[in-house]
């Protein structure tokens, strides 16, 4: 494996160096002062994506105009899990990465994958699939914006869109697709999609993407990809369908597993026992009393998603709503709408606890609380994101005590009593903080 790393390193530093005419312009020594980089995030970090070996991007022979990207982004050092995977999939070897929610997932496949394009030939040649629309819209920017300075062209498609225009845009260029299973397979189905050349698959969240929901349509994917392929499985949760598909797709998978203990370091986990009449009173005097910057609320289904937006409302707070039943263009605003920070909260149902990164969400209230173990650490990993500190406070009615306590048991984790006071140096980033972290930011 080493040996692979070795080569496939020295092609692309042979390659970077031959591409040098096309950056003439640009001083070898310079280039990065030249950059349009934004303000550093001198934020508070946990040793979720602190805890490196120190390696800076530079390191991994990337082009040039990838590099920029990264840096324009505002990403300075790799997280633990970039710094993983990233020589391993530049090697070509199929990879097997768990990792904590919110601590870098998405750059650390997106940089192999937009590294190993070849901008002159026009096929597709990477293919991500990613289980929820939001999800993909959200990996296709961060794809776009780092490879705004390659002539990489990235579409991304999902359901809920207009299939014409997909299949008029599929016409056009496109080198890196970000796709939702059905979408993809439709296309596929059609003759529209040419996967012939496609040679890098990339699952994030694996374990949804191979759960019930989409029974054997990545097998379907898969069997239309040629023969040499390379395959990346990334996923905070392992079942045994992620071992199963492993067994029977990956070849001698390299295997990363950055998960000694499964929820985030930087999200502190309170509970409050209440009766079901009591949670939105309970509700308001949080509202009341917490500092927060944006927070989302999780409900056990749509229905309830839509009272409580209403009731939230009703109590003079901006509030929006989300969930799988609305429409695609009204959830595609609200999305945006949120990410944006024109509205401080979001009620959701679980549609929303598939890797959507909202760094400024400090608060995560599970109104209704979860029966599955899986479902709460993907619902608290929207607070504390890349590091970053905040709380996750769960209403708890007597039905509820057993889940509760199993939940703690099957995450290792200790959801404390709520205390009168939550000290806000435990979910509110303070001015002095801007100081505690000056040797560099990591990616998010």
């Amino acid at each position: 494996m080493m040996t692979e790393t070795h080569i496939n390193s020295n092609h692309m530093l042979s390659s970077s160096l031959g591409s040098k005419s096309d950056l003439e312009k640009m001083d070898d020594v310079g280039w990065k002062s030249k950059l349009r980089i934004p303000p550093r995030d001198k934020r508070i970090k946990t040793s979720d994506v602190t805890n490196t070996r120190g390696n800076e991007f530079e390191e991994f022979c990337l082009k040039r105009e990838l590099l920029m990207g990264i840096f324009e982004k505002g990403w300075e050092k790799p997280s633990p899990i970039q710094e993983a995977s990233i020589p391993i999939a530049l090697s070509g070897k199929d990879i097997l990465a768990r990792a904590k929610n919110g601590t870098g997932k998405t750059g650390a496949y997106s940089i192999p994958v937009l590294e190993q394009v070849d901008p002159r030939k026009d096929i597709i040649q990477a293919l991500v699939i990613v289980p929820t629309r939001e999800l993909a819209l959200q990996t296709s920017q961060i794809c776009i914006e780092l490879a705004k300075h390659m002539d990489v062209k990235v579409m991304v498609t999902t359901g809920g869109t207009n299939l014409r225009d997909d299949i008029m845009r599929i016409y056009q260029k496109v080198h890196v697709i970000i796709a939702t299973p059905g979408r993809i397979l439709d296309l596929m189905d059609k003759n529209v999609a040419n996967m012939d050349h496609c040679r890098i698959l990339v699952l994030d969240e694996a374990d949804k993407l191979l759960s019930q929901d989409f029974k054997g349509m990545l097998d379907h994917v898969i069997s239309r990809l040629p023969s040499e392929r390379q395959i990346l499985l990334y996923s905070a949760t392992f079942p045994l369908t992620v071992k199963q598909f492993m067994e029977k797709h990956l070849r001698d998978p390299y295997e990363i597993n950055l998960m000694e203990e499964l929820t985030l370091k930087g999200v502190t986990q309170y509970y409050a026992f209440v009766q079901e009449r009591q949670k939105v009173h309970c509700l308001n005097t949080l509202f009341s009393k917490l500092q927060i910057n944006q927070s989302i609320i999780f409900c056990n289904s749509t229905q309830r998603v839509e009272l409580l937006a209403k009731k939230i409302t009703d109590l003079g707070y901006c509030c929006y709503y989300i969930h799988a039943k609305m429409a695609q263009a009204h959830r595609n605003r609200v999305f945006h709408d949120f990410r944006a920070g024109l509205c401080r909260n979001l009620v959701s149902s679980d549609l929303f606890t598939r890797g959507i990164d909202v760094q400024a969400v400090n608060v995560v209230i599970n109104f209704d609380f979860p029966k599955m173990a899986e479902t709460y650490l993907h619902r608290i990993g929207r607070s504390g994101r890349f590091g970053h500190l905040g709380i996750a406070i769960n209403l708890i009615t007597y039905e509820d005590r057993f889940n509760l306590h199993r939940i703690e048991q099957e995450l290792g984790t200790e959801i404390k009593p709520i205390p009168k006071v939550i000290d806000p140096s435990l979910y509110v980033a303070r001015p002095e903080d801007n100081t505690s972290l000056d040797e560099g930011n990591v990616s998010k």
